[in-house]
């Protein structure tokens, strides 16, 4: 079967809401938590997620901004293997209000009441560098 190229694991990514966005700790353990994706996935291999600035998250990245992600879809085509993505990529904090009204959906209230002037709120954004994915049968890798 053909590679899959970035625009459609993009597209798939989309479909699954939570990642495990991993990190690496103060004494160099490997520390991962779920962030949701809000289906804010860019063709360019950019995903964002916000969290507030008092988090180890945030304070992992400020060390070291060098992250992982992992995904898994909820089934396969014809009852075989889901998805599965190991994303590696960098991550960057953002402050700007204005670049957070653009990645922000109605869900996100839940938890940041203020929106998007709820103190301390960070927005990360990782740029994918490569994407190994598991797709039934099919695997491969894509350079971002």
């Amino acid at each position: 079967m053909a590679k899959m190229t970035l625009q459609e694991i993009a597209e798939k990514m989309r479909d699954i809401d939570f990642t495990m966005l991993s990190t690496r700790a103060e004494g160099g353990q490997i520390a991962a938590r779920p962030m949701s994706n809000n289906r804010q996935v860019a063709y360019d291999g950019d995903s964002y997620f916000f969290t507030d600035s008092g988090t180890h998250t945030v304070a992992d990245i400020r060390r070291d901004p060098k992250v992982g992600m992992s995904l898994q879809g909820s089934s396969g085509l014809l009852g075989m293997r889901p998805l599965m993505l190991s994303i590696e990529g960098e991550a960057e904090l953002i402050r700007d209000k204005a670049r957070f009204q653009a990645h922000w959906t109605k869900d996100l209230d839940l938890w940041f009441e203020q929106g998007i002037d709820t103190p301390g709120l960070v927005m990360i954004k990782v740029h994918a560098s490569r994407i190994h994915y598991w797709n039934g049968k099919d695997e491969g890798e894509v350079q971002v």
